[in-house]
């Protein structure tokens, strides 16, 4: 497996700084990993460090998903027009637990409505640690529905790392067709096979280079 080819370098501290992003983009170019995940701001700045040579991936709603639906799109529609290729947003939790499922089925598809519309990418992050197995099975039905793309287990801001069993029944409950990104307290090489055997496609981590040269 090449893990760095399936790893987006990851950097979403609320302190970050231009510099640290800038050394993000150095080591993710050096060690070829698939893109580097960043906060919006960055995004224009690093589309022109990395001229198409990655991936950029940013967050949308992020990290408790209490942005209203209007604010969400147009985080999206803007993530794009700056360079970014995909985006990782916060599906409402609240209104999850709220039991607002037409709500939930209204943000979902107008989010997908607003990347197909520059042929982008959507990975919806669904926090399992907060959600019943009910809910997450009805919320993966309703993304199998408006055709996300991918899956993201987690933001990695609440002390809950993305597990095994959490993978797994995920992929149990998801159209096939639907990748899966495992993100959340990755730390080894050892952790990401056992989470991309359990059905994981793509690995979040800010521990990439350190994971690779053996640096901690």
């Amino acid at each position: 497996m090449n893990v760095a080819k399936i790893t987006e370098h990851t950097l979403l501290k609320p302190d970050a700084t231009s510099a640290q992003i800038k050394l993000l983009c150095q080591e993710a170019l050096l060690h070829e990993f698939y893109g580097v995940c960043i906060p919006p701001y960055f995004v224009r700045e690093t589309a022109r460090t990395l001229n198409e040579r990655l991936k950029i991936i940013t967050v949308v709603g992020f990290p408790m998903g209490f942005s209203t639906l209007p604010s969400k799109v147009e985080e999206i529609k803007k993530a794009f027009d700056e360079g970014g290729d995909e985006v990782d947003a916060v599906v409402s939790i609240t209104a999850i637990k709220s039991g607002h499922w037409a709500y939930v089925k209204t943000e979902l598809e107008s989010m997908m409505r607003a990347v197909a519309m520059k042929g982008k990418v959507l990975k919806l992050i669904i926090e399992p640690s907060f959600l019943t197995q009910e809910e997450i099975k009805k919320l993966l039905i309703i993304a199998s529905g408006e055709g996300v793309q991918f899956i993201k287990t987690a933001t990695g801001f609440f002390g809950h790392p993305t597990t095994v069993e959490q993978v797994k029944f995920i992929r149990a409950h998801l159209n096939p067709k639907i990748k899966i990104k495992a993100s959340g307290g990755i730390k080894t090489i050892e952790q990401i096979q056992k989470l991309v055997a359990a059905g994981a496609d793509r690995i979040g981590t800010s521990s990439a280079v350190q994971m690779l040269t053996g640096i901690h």
